[in-house]
């Protein structure tokens, strides 16, 4: 079996293994066990990726592909660049770290380990998809446990939330379905078969008219998924009704798909229609910098303020996608992960505080760090990482993100980017805002409730993800560069 269906077969073979599961310590062993392995496979892989790399210049390697329906010329094809390899790293340490973070969850946690496992398996095959109809299938495989895993498990008005999630994503899998097959139907037009393969189509000059028509569709498709103002309404309410895991793998993982597929799909497949329609997303994705921003200023729930921190830095990757040049594309993919990482700590430290306090209301906490040491560090640690303080790997994406939009001579680029540059002001304001009120000043907290110190699973987890967030601050050029040599070939289809 080739190395990168082995991302698919392990999540299935553990999901298979929980079915006989009886009690909550079975099902975390083997949920434990199953993406352990899945983590080690991810190290393995970008190993292997830069051994293979060094003696084979193909835009994707380890490449397969098999046909699935004839009749259509759908296949299942993979492959991957170091983009779809940095992504499965950036799964693997989060639904790692989430097995620890949910080591106490009492309520059917067979079910919540299937139904999380379930997810990840989607986003796996997604990011190694070559085929668009593959890629689509496990897109909706990745969206479609969202409703179990916050409507059974979440908490306050978890019903609705869950609800108003779903009919989002499926809204936004609606328009991003006929973009697909507009591109499906356009792939014969020199002449060649119809097919959904990324490489195939790409060597085909899809018609203007049909590249103008099809990108706002494959564009919003995916971005919805990346909280695009203003379809962004289901993310706060989804984050704030889902148990601490689900956040971390929802915001920190699933919502990475849209600006994957935004980048992979809808600016390689489509480059003229990108460059017709990117003034008015760039519009779209400034307005959802700043939005999110303020709108995290104007929260009291911690859980609301890193959802609406979420929309403002999933904006930066649209914006530094639609910029098109090489710095701020490196940026984009560099945002992808530090946001993935962050906000999976944010979560799982949110998740611990409420654990112990039973309250996310910053007004009614304060001083936490002197009786949560560990907790209290760490928290304070995430929120300098967040703000983009050096030795961070915040500070590494935004900088390449800034400086790659700043290097456009046109006015228009310049002032939206001075109004996204604002955003690191806008950040650190509801950062340390939420810092200082919450970890320092006179001890304040719910009387009557246990306040134990972090346990060690709680640490494993906090710590899996604090590793690559200053791995990839303090030693970012050999990221940068596995970055840089796989996003030529896409550039090249712009300019």
């Amino acid at each position: 079996m080739d190395i990168l269906t082995l991302f698919v077969v392990v999540p299935v073979l553990t999901v298979f293994a929980l079915i006989f599961t009886k009690d909550l310590k079975q099902s975390r062993v083997v949920a434990l066990i199953g993406m352990a392995v899945q983590l080690a496979m991810s190290i393995n892989l970008v190993f292997a990726y830069l051994k293979e790399r060094a003696v084979n210049d193909s835009i994707m390697v380890f490449t397969k592909d098999v046909m699935w329906f004839e009749k259509f010329n759908i296949h299942y094809s993979i492959g991957v660049d170091s983009i779809s390899v940095l992504m499965i790293v950036l799964t693997s340490i989060i639904v790692f770290a989430g097995i620890f973070i949910s080591w106490k969850i009492n309520d059917l946690p067979k079910e919540f380990f299937i139904s999380l496992i379930v997810l990840s398996t989607g986003v796996f095959g997604f990011f190694i998809s070559v085929d668009l109809f593959t890629m689509f299938v496990f897109y909706e495989i990745a969206v479609i446990p969202m409703y179990l895993l916050i409507g059974i498990w979440g908490s306050g008005p978890k019903e609705d939330s869950a609800m108003k999630l779903t009919l989002m994503l499926m809204g936004a899998s609606a328009l991003l379905s006929v973009g697909i097959f507009g591109i499906y139907y356009n792939s014969g037009a020199d002449g060649g078969p119809l097919t959904f393969n990324l490489l195939e189509i790409a060597q085909v000059n899809i018609p203007l008219e049909a590249q103008k028509l099809f990108f706002p569709l494959v564009f919003v498709g995916f971005a919805v998924l990346g909280a695009l103002f203003p379809f962004h309404t289901w993310s706060p309410s989804g984050h704030a009704s889902a148990p601490t895991a689900v956040s971390m793998l929802h915001a920190g993982v699933l919502m990475k798909l849209g600006g994957y597929g935004v980048f992979r799909v809808a600016m390689y497949l489509l480059p003229e229609g990108a460059l017709h329609w990117n003034d008015f997303f760039l519009v779209l994705a400034t307005i959802g910098v700043v939005y999110g921003g303020m709108g995290a200023i104007m929260q009291k729930d911690l859980k609301y303020i890193n959802a609406y921190a979420s929309v403002s830095h999933l904006g930066l990757v649209l914006f530094a996608l639609l910029m098109i040049n090489k710095v701020s594309w490196t940026g984009a993919i560099i945002q992808s992960l530090s946001h993935g990482l962050l906000t999976a700590l944010f979560f799982a430290l949110i998740g611990m505080v409420y654990g112990r306090t039973h309250t996310r209301d910053i007004a009614k906490l304060g001083g936490l760090m002197k009786i949560l040491p560990f907790i209290g560090a760490v928290y304070v640690i995430t929120g300098l990482a967040y703000l983009g303080l050096p030795g961070f790997s915040g500070f590494v994406a935004e900088m390449n993100i800034f400086v790659g939009a700043f290097q456009h001579d046109d006015t228009f680029r310049r002032i939206l980017t001075v109004f996204v540059v604002s955003s690191i002001v806008v950040t650190a304001v509801y950062i340390l805002r939420m810092i200082g009120k919450i970890m320092m000043g006179p001890l304040d907290y719910p009387k009557g409730v246990e306040m134990p110190t972090a346990a060690w699973y709680e640490k494993v987890g906090l710590v899996i993800l604090m590793i690559p967030v200053v791995l990839i601050g303090v030693m970012p050029f050999g990221i940068t560069e596995m970055i840089k040599e796989s996003i030529q070939p896409f550039l090249e289809r712009l300019l």
